[in-house]
């Protein structure tokens, strides 16, 4: 594997004049279809929420604001990364330091359709403890290759291993050769990755919040088997069960689409503003534990990241940057989904245990939200790896950092800090300051 010395770079976000224009002009160009009486979400977005989203778009949404306070808030850097087999890619990144010197490293990895503005909300809680009893973390949150303003692989095959390779090899550039981690959507599969390559050296733990599991078999694990048979579910189980049900028969539609023709998809993601809008705006809505994004007034002005006062962090920012990033991303947004073409589409069964299962030193922890997307049995994880803290919560959905970002940070700190099972899993880091020992 090749190492990187390459140095980071600061980076903000600088969105030309002409792109925001480019963007209106596409807006005042984009003709609706038609919709059925009382179809409400049965069919997809709502036509009422799509105009009233559309206008704010191209008439009141100040994207040089929003831009301003992401800049302001997130500590952005780029590196160049080299990639065994792709070449050099130019890849984004968050990186805040604690004030605690002895302060974890975390990895934090996001998915689709997310991207590194899901970490605003956890990043001053996790850096910053509000009590000295709770573990600190120095956080690293990349933009994976082809999101954000990431690039993109240019080759075939860029796959698991690629963004799992990446991701490791941005933390290592920065210094921290022992690290945890945390991810959920494909952050999942790439920190379980990440821990299949590098655990025994580096990445020592991980917390996901979204499950994995299979139904045990009597051959695989006999025991465990013999308990399905002759036991019943928890109710909080049969719910996750009827959830995941759900998603594989209504919501699953987008992943075979991106897995199998995801260039076919990315002309209307690329060139229509409104179609962007609505196959992201879709999954905020039917993904989440009945978060408000609309105000009182029922308006379409969706606050996805509402403002929150905590130490520096003063941020506003409408769901529409949440877009908007994929908009005016360097790869455009027809790069973020070939990642379900290069894994689901090529790899033979990307559930399966030995996809995931990192060496049992690698300490792993399961944050499980009732409305994320598969919500399994606590007993059908067992077979991919050490398992050494798991906890149910009783609200929350797929985008856990942003929609519970407290709970999160508690499952953290409590895996991570004294008296947890990963107390001390990284020599030297044990997040409390010097006073609290």
């Amino acid at each position: 594997m090749t190492s990187t010395n390459a140095t980071p770079r600061p980076f903000h976000i600088d969105v030309s004049d002409s792109q925001i224009s480019f963007l209106k002009e596409k807006l005042n160009l984009i003709r609706f279809p038609d919709e059925l009486e009382d179809a409400k979400w049965d069919y997809g977005v709502p036509l009422n929420d799509m105009k009233c989203l559309v206008d704010y778009w191209k008439t009141e949404f100040d994207w040089k604001k929003q831009e301003k306070l992401i800049n302001e808030t997130l500590p952005q850097h780029t590196i160049d990364i080299p990639v065994d087999g792709f070449g050099t890619l130019n890849v984004h990144f968050v990186h805040q330091k604690s004030r605690e010197e002895q302060a974890i490293p975390l990895l934090f990895v996001h998915g689709w359709p997310g991207s590194v503005l899901e970490v605003s909300k956890i990043l001053p809680k996790l850096t910053s403890p509000a009590t000295g009893s709770a573990p600190a973390f120095h956080v690293v949150a990349p933009s994976l290759p082809g999101y954000g303003f990431s690039e993109g692989s240019k080759k075939k095959g860029f796959g698991l291993s690629q963004y799992a390779e990446v991701c490791h090899k941005v933390m290592i550039a920065l210094g921290y050769e022992q690290y945890v981690s945390q991810g959920g959507d494909w952050g999942l599969f790439i920190t379980r990755r990440i821990c299949q390559l590098y655990g025994d050296k580096h990445c020592k733990a991980s917390l996901t919040n979204m499950a994995l599991g299979t139904p045990p078999t009597l051959f695989q694990n006999p025991l465990a088997f013999l308990k399905l048979i002759i036991s019943s579910f928890t109710p909080f189980e049969q719910a996750g069960l009827a959830r995941t049900m759900w998603f594989r028969s209504r919501g699953f539609g987008y992943a075979s689409e991106q897995s199998t023709q995801p260039q076919t998809l990315g002309y209307s993601l690329a060139d229509s503003p409104s179609g962007l809008l609505a196959w992201i705006y879709e999954k905020l809505v039917n993904w989440t534990d009945e978060y408000p994004w609309t105000n009182d007034e029922g308006l379409c002005v969706l606050n996805f990241f509402e403002k929150v006062t905590d130490g520096k962090l003063n941020i506003y920012v409408l769901v529409l940057t949440w877009i908007s990033i994929y908009w005016f991303s360097k790869d455009g947004p027809a790069a973020s989904l070939r990642i379900y073409y290069e894994v689901m589409g090529v790899t033979e069964d990307i559930m399966h245990p030995k996809q995931l299962t990192p060496p049992p030193s690698v300490l792993l922890g399961q944050s499980v939200f009732p409305k994320d997307l598969v919500v399994l049995p606590r007993q059908w994880s067992a077979a991919y790896g050490n398992t050494v803290f798991y906890k149910e919560h009783l609200s929350g959905g797929h985008f856990a950092a942003y929609e519970r970002p407290v709970e999160l940070v508690e499952d953290l700190q409590t895996m991570f800090g004294r008296g947890g099972p990963a107390f001390q899993v990284i020599k030297g880091s044990n997040g409390y300051s010097a006073v609290n020992e």
